[in-house]
């Protein structure tokens, strides 16, 4: 089309000289990250802070920073980044950071859709609202955008991952014993005290420590008081990531599910990260890219990350309540029957897994949820359900958009017709 008009670029502005992140800086910058998983993130800011950075993950989303998101993102960005680049500007326009001294940082896999975009993004952002004096950091494994002053160390990566491994096992058993307990608020009062334990486990660093915290935890709620012969449906919660674990991003999914009777059931987060190091496996056995090497270093990366995991699914092995989570391969292996693993932008065949996981483990309740017109979303996931329907008959899926201009009321009715059908089927 650009060739048929004659088009020409022409440069319509100075992009804003890239501003680094000194070792220097590391001394005096307060470094802000965007809220995504409140239950995961409330430990990074430990684990940042133990390796000497001044690390504050920014809090939920609210409606001024979601309007803030409107004004610098164009709109047909998908509603995570609206939300993402509106909570940082939001947080620098607040007047509670010194601006001099004040540096953002975001977490980028190096794939395709917001995941690799999302540098560009905010520093468009940054000088449009004239704070073209901040840097921003870009946290990956897989060398994008380099800082000098920021270093991500053996250290680091061990307690962030035992982060994530911490909220995923709170997902697990808080959300499993939540709905039935005896004494209202007593699953929250273990939540809380583990909380606190997970915290000092992180601050000490220690592989033993970790372990006794995984044991413990997993032992208390095993054991916390419920009705046992209650018996409510399950419902999957699935998705684009952000929408998937921010409580204001999706309207406070669990929240909600639980309100309405229902047992919210959440897969890993760990998995994310798994599915994008077996993504680097994939490319080079289905000959897309990537070298021997590659391959030789995404499969040491699963072999790690799958050892800390293993640790908490020795713990569920043992419990009454608790089952174990898969392996990467063997939650490919269930997408595979339906799909290509070639399909890896966004979510991609990770999407498709997860709802094969959950319904083989009996939850047949699945919502996924995806921002409006993400497009990966609409292949693996709401693309996939009638594959899936004819796979597995009893699967009860229901598709819900999250944008910001979403009706909140259509949302909520959408669920509530899923779960009418899932409490027939239970009964």
């Amino acid at each position: 089309e650009r060739d048929k008009k004659g088009f020409v670029p022409r440069k319509v502005k100075d992009i804003p000289k890239r501003i680094i992140f000194t070792k220097e800086m590391k001394k005096k910058h307060t470094l802000l990250a965007p809220q995504m998983s409140p239950i995961h993130f409330q430990f990074f800011e430990t684990a940042g802070r133990k390796a000497g950075y001044n690390l504050e993950v920014l809090p939920s989303v609210d409606k001024k920073a979601i309007d803030e998101g409107l004004r610098v993102v164009n709109n047909d960005a998908c509603y995570p980044t609206i939300i993402v680049t509106g909570q940082m500007i939001n947080a620098l326009k607040s007047g509670k950071y010194d601006l001099d001294n004040t540096t953002l940082l975001i977490s980028q896999t190096g794939g395709g859709c917001r995941a690799t975009n999302y540098i560009a993004f905010i520093r468009k952002a940054l000088a449009d609202s004239g704070l073209t004096n901040i840097p921003v950091i870009s946290f990956n494994t897989v060398g994008l955008d380099k800082h000098p002053g920021f270093n991500i160390t053996a250290s680091l990566m061990h307690n962030l991952i035992m982060s994530v491994i911490y909220g995923d096992i709170f997902m697990k058993v808080l959300y499993k014993t939540r709905p039935y307990e005896k004494v209202k608020g007593s699953a929250d009062k273990l939540y809380n005290h583990w909380v606190k334990k997970c915290h000092e486990s992180i601050e000490s660093g220690g592989f033993k420590r970790f372990k006794e915290t995984v044991n413990g935890i997993v032992h208390d709620f095993d054991n916390l008081e419920i009705n046992e012969n209650l018996k409510k449906p399950r419902v999957g919660v699935v998705g684009e990531i952000l929408v998937k674990f921010h409580p204001t991003a999706n309207n406070d999914i669990v929240g909600l599910l639980e309100e309405e009777g229902a047992e919210a059931v959440v897969p890993d987060l760990l998995d994310f990260f798994l599915y994008s190091s077996y993504n680097g496996v994939i490319k080079y056995n289905e000959l897309i890219q990537g070298t021997y090497k590659n391959k030789y270093i995404n499969n040491i990366a699963i072999k790690i990350l799958e050892a800390y995991k293993g640790v908490a699914n020795k713990a569920f092995e043992k419990s009454k309540r608790f089952e174990r989570s898969k392996s990467i391969r063997e939650l490919a292996a269930g997408a595979e029957k339906h799909l290509s693993l070639c399909n890896q932008t966004g979510e991609g065949w990770f999407l498709t897994a997860e709802m094969v996981e959950l319904i083989e483990s009996g939850v047949n309740n699945i919502v996924c949820l995806q921002p409006f017109a993400c497009l990966p979303n609409h292949i693996t996931g709401k693309g996939m359900i009638k594959e899936l329907k004819n796979s597995y008959p009893l699967s009860n899926i229901a598709p819900i958009d999250y944008d910001p201009g979403a009706s909140e009321v259509n949302q909520i009715n959408r669920i509530k017709l899923m779960l009418t059908t899932a409490r027939r089927n239970l009964a």
